[in-house]
């Protein structure tokens, strides 16, 4: 699965995973799927196990975190995680949502 979708598709997957849906739609299923090829991406990438991406983690196994790491890294750690990488992709979508 490419990796641009997933990133792209993340804050959906936030709100539908993360929603009190009774029933699990096709569209949940999906985004279920791209939450696991996520975070199995994550966990491939975090070489030292843990929790937590440097740059140099991120670069080849996550390349859409790897170049937007400095607006991810938002407290200039040095290191994302999974929660950093949700909020960022959260922030986006917003601010594409307020350009349309």
């Amino acid at each position: 699965m490419h990796t641009r979708y997933l990133f792209s598709l993340l804050p959906a997957l936030i709100v539908i995973v993360g929603g009190t849906a009774c029933a699990q739609s096709p569209a949940a299923g999906r985004a279920e799927k791209m939450r696991t090829e996520l975070n199995k991406r994550f966990s491939a990438a975090d070489s030292n196990v843990d929790g937590r991406l440097t740059r140099d983690e991120a670069r080849g196994k996550m390349p859409m975190v790897y170049q937007n790491f400095d607006a991810i890294d938002t407290t200039r750690s040095g290191a994302v995680t999974m929660a950093d990488i949700e909020a960022y992709a959260v922030t986006r979508s917003g601010q594409r949502r307020a350009e349309r």
